[in-house]
């Protein structure tokens, strides 16, 4: 494990700073707007999420060619190359499910929280208990696959 840069926490708040400021300013942060998008009546959603996109792609990009370090942590710049699985599509369906259902994805909820929107507090107790059962189940499904097989 490599040791953090001393102005990581700092710098990871002034960019979750910046990126709250963005989703309440582009109103992002209400699920009504959100729900709007989702039932396509409001594509403002689509053109945020594009222009982060191609923000982050152009820094993505550009960042390992001018240094082969991470500035914040050290850790060497690499792609995370992962197939399209089953994994991948449930949980990208159950996810859609859920931000579907609650009309906010989990950036924008604490966001939401920064404009006033309290209630969105059953979202976010939601979306921890969920991750929490999620990995329950991955630990205790591993489990029982690796009793089986060391079993044979």
């Amino acid at each position: 494990m490599t040791d953090r840069h001393p102005l990581f926490g700092p710098l990871v708040f002034a960019g979750g700073l910046v990126f709250g400021f963005g989703l309440g300013f582009s109103h992002m942060a209400r699920p009504e707007v959100v729900l709007d998008f989702l039932q396509f009546d409001d594509f403002g959603l689509l053109f945020v999420m594009f222009g982060a996109a191609v923000v982050s792609g152009i820094g993505f990009a550009v960042l390992p060619r001018v240094r082969d370090r991470a500035p914040l942590t050290g850790d060497q710049y690499e792609r995370r190359l992962r197939p399209l699985d089953r994994n991948v599509l449930v949980g990208g369906a159950v996810f859609g499910v859920g931000w579907g259902l609650s009309g906010i994805c989990p950036g924008a909820a604490y966001a939401s929280l920064g404009v006033g929107n309290v209630a969105i507090l059953w979202a976010l107790a939601g979306m921890f208990l969920g991750a929490y059962l999620q990995g329950y189940w991955r630990s205790k499904t591993a489990a029982a696959r690796a009793a089986t097989t060391g079993a044979d």
